[in-house]
């Protein structure tokens, strides 16, 4: 049976590892001491720290999908999505200091780009299921593709974006999804409202009951 526990406090050490240096210098014993773990139990959850990673991707996934669909009523495609995306951004954020280290490393280590390449598919096929995109047959995976590559980037400004209002990730959200929707045609009716709408209504889902524009972190 799965220990729930420890594999949570794996994945946070790992993650607590990656915002102090990079991913090519954290090995399984560091981690399991991070974590508090012996190394039998280090693996009888995982085998690497790749497979760590994973794991937290799986995780996030998890976290968005059970709020996706809440109050979306009859919003478009291009609104659902930018919801979900948001949402993604918003679970990532406990871990930024690790995702900046990971965008770092991605820069400087073709293999790892293409593991997170191959994570970060799978998650995306969940992401457009919650958006209502048509994940099926080849064209589901080329969507996948294009999707994972035009959050790379909004992750690349994220990571940077230290305005608790997160202005110049949303802004950057919006012009990579009218790219994606002229090169790759994963959104066919994206254009079918003004791109700030979704800023605003975004906007307005997160803000506090105080008359402040903060989003808490």
């Amino acid at each position: 049976m799965t220990d729930t526990s420890t594999r949570t406090r794996i994945i946070d050490a790992l993650m607590a590892l990656l915002a102090e240096r990079p991913i090519e210098s954290v090995g399984l014993a560091d981690v399991a001491s991070k974590a508090g773990v012996s190394l039998a139990d280090m693996r009888g959850e995982f085998s690497s720290v790749m497979g760590i990673l994973a794991a937290h991707v799986k995780e996030t996934d998890r976290k968005v999908l059970s709020g996706a669909g809440d109050d979306t009523g009859e919003e478009s495609v291009r609104d659902k999505l930018f919801d979900v995306l948001m949402r993604r951004l918003e679970a990532l954020t406990p871990h930024k200091a690790a995702i900046k280290s990971l965008v770092r490393s991605i820069s400087r280590n073709p293999g790892l780009a293409m593991a997170l390449n191959g994570l970060g598919i799978r998650s995306q096929l969940w992401m457009m299921t919650a958006a209502g995109i048509k994940t099926t047959g080849p064209k589901g995976m080329v969507r996948a593709q294009a999707l994972n590559l035009l959050f790379a980037r909004v992750v690349c400004t994220w990571v940077n974006d230290d305005d608790p209002g997160l202005a110049r990730t949303m802004a950057a959200l919006d012009r990579e999804l009218a790219r994606g929707a002229r090169w790759s045609g994963f959104l066919d009716d994206l254009f079918c409202i003004p791109q700030i709408f979704a800023r605003r209504r975004w906007r307005a889902r997160r803000r506090p009951a105080a008359e402040d524009d903060v989003i808490a972190v």
